[in-house]
């Protein structure tokens, strides 16, 4: 458990990586679809995480447009990942995973994201940018 974190947040953050690790497995078995579903999911995920930070600007009494804009950010960088041929669309990807939570831990020393919901993120983004770069590896 992470303190300050609801354990639903948990528990369904981490249920959130099987998905990485059941399709990373599946492109590493060869099936052909493996790695483009995993692209997929990651690239919603990435939308996801914006999401929570457009929730967060919209509920601040004064938000900056910094918050909207990391809102946005990671949903262009998934949808540009998506038209990429499957290799560098899941490179991208993982680093990107990895950005977003680096750009929240930025977010968190000025007090603009919850600790606990900073821990999870950082446990969440290097398992899913794990699966997604040794995919990446992986693909043809």
């Amino acid at each position: 458990m992470i303190p300050g974190l609801p354990i639903p947040a948990f528990w369904l953050g981490l249920a959130g990586l099987l998905p990485f690790l059941g399709l990373a497995g599946a492109g590493l078995a060869g099936l052909p679809w493996g790695g483009w579903a995993l692209a997929a999911y990651g690239a919603t995920i990435l939308a996801f995480l914006g999401a929570v930070h457009w929730g967060l600007a919209l509920a601040a009494p004064a938000p900056g447009p910094g918050r909207f804009l990391l809102g946005v950010v990671p949903q262009l960088v998934g949808w540009v990942a998506l038209l990429l041929p499957l290799r560098p669309g899941l490179a991208l990807l993982a680093a990107a995973m990895l950005v977003t939570a680096a750009a929240e831990s930025l977010a968190a020393r000025a007090g603009l994201v919850p600790v606990g919901y900073l821990r999870l993120r950082w446990v969440l983004s290097v398992g899913a940018a794990g699966c997604l770069a040794v995919a990446a590896l992986a693909a043809r």
